[in-house]
């Protein structure tokens, strides 16, 4: 079995593009706001022979201020800022950069997903200060307008970009996430596919044995210890597998080299451990072929798991396994005349449901019925179009 992916490691990160990005603080932008909008309205004032005082110097500070809320309120923030602003000209006070917190005020309400408010806000905006410009007796130019048209479709182009952007990388960490569980997910079932085959063969192997040892102990000890050092190999078989599984989770001694997962050319020596339990297994055209390692694997699997249910549920003595070759396709047959064991045997598993998984994970597809006889026939046919192993 493969070992799990480094990047997928339970504890890492994940890609680069995904990991926690540094936050701007949040008092940062405001700061900035309200020193610029003091400097330049105190500029602006001079240059004007006009002088502010403290209301004036409190409303220019009293945006950024609450510009400081703007993440978790922006709706609330931005009408309050806009309030401000438009006292500060109801009031007679010169014009500045106070327009900047308005403007970043702006900027977060798109960006946060109120699009419609905002592009509202601006329309309702634009009429207002016209028609206060007109109450006071001033006419607003055709170049005046078109700048705070410029400047505020700008700003929403800026938010708009922002929005999209911030979707956007939400999708993507959404689809990484989802990505990761799904190959944890496929592990597991890999891992549980690999414990099912090792433990359920062996053991089933073991459990009659020892049936066999303990009837035969008194009357026939040379059969009864026959069976003990098949029960003693059977475990030590149960063993060598199951610490190959587990170093995998572990990730331990991967350069210690580990016995390869058996494939078609190991149905033989399977046989003969399905002998030394009573049952023979005749397999019809065993010579394996040239098929990709993986398919060569799915097929023992199979074959493995489908002669421990004959093992575990029949009656038979005689199974068959029959290989089946094409240019495109490897079937695999398992057959036995049953009859079936009795009610009273263990009859529940995820056998079959295992095996149709292993197949279907191969591209293949798997079929398990009764037959006539009252014995039982499971067939997988699993494609050959994987790009073979190098050797």
């Amino acid at each position: 079995m493969d070992p799990i992916p480094s990047r997928w490691q339970p504890g890492t990160i994940g890609p680069r593009a995904f990991r926690g990005r540094r936050r701007t603080p949040t008092f940062l932008l405001p700061t900035f706001a309200a020193i610029v909008q003091l400097i330049g309205t105190l500029g602006s004032a001079r240059h004007q022979n006009v002088s502010v005082d403290a209301i004036a110097i409190t409303l220019v500070l009293a945006g950024p201020v609450v510009l400081v809320w703007r993440k978790k309120y922006p709706v609330q923030v931005f009408a309050l800022v806009v309030a401000i602003t438009a006292s500060y000209f109801v009031l007679g006070y010169p014009p500045g950069p106070i327009f900047l917190s308005p403007a970043v005020a702006l900027f977060r309400l798109v960006s946060s997903g109120h699009r419609l408010l905002a592009w509202s806000a601006v329309i309702v905006g634009v009429l207002a200060i016209s028609a206060y410009e007109l109450s006071v007796g001033d006419e607003l130019s055709i170049a005046q307008i078109t700048g705070l048209a410029v400047w505020t479709l700008l700003i929403l182009s800026a938010a708009e970009a922002v929005r999209i952007g911030r979707i956007a990388r939400a999708e993507a960490r959404r689809t990484f996430a989802e990505e990761q569980r799904r190959r944890a997910a496929d592990e597991r079932l890999s891992i549980a596919r690999e414990l099912h085959d090792v433990l359920a063969h062996n053991i089933s192997l073991i459990n009659v044995r020892s049936s066999v040892a303990l009837h035969l102990l008194d009357s026939d000890p040379e059969q009864a210890r026959t069976a003990l050092v098949a029960i003693k190999k059977a475990s030590k078989d149960t063993l060598r597998e199951m610490r190959s599984v587990l170093g995998v989770l572990r990730r331990v001694d991967e350069q210690a080299p580990r016995a390869p997962t058996p494939g078609l050319a190991e149905l033989p020596t399977l046989a003969e451990q399905f002998a030394d339990s009573g049952i023979t297994v005749r397999l019809t055209n065993p010579d394996p072929k040239s098929v990709p390692t993986s398919i060569g694997q799915g097929a023992y699997r199979i074959a493995q798991e489908a002669l421990t249910n004959v093992l575990r549920h029949s009656q038979a003595k005689v199974a068959y396994v029959h290989l089946e070759y094409s240019s495109s396709e490897l079937t695999v047959r398992i057959d036995d005349a049953g009859p079936p064991a009795s009610k009273s045997e263990e009859s529940g598993g995820n056998g079959i449901v295992g095996m149709r998984e292993r197949a279907s994970a191969l591209g293949g597809s798997l079929t398990a019925v009764s037959t006539s006889s009252g014995g039982f026939s499971v067939t997988a046919h699993l494609p050959l179009t994987a790009e073979q192993d190098d050797e």
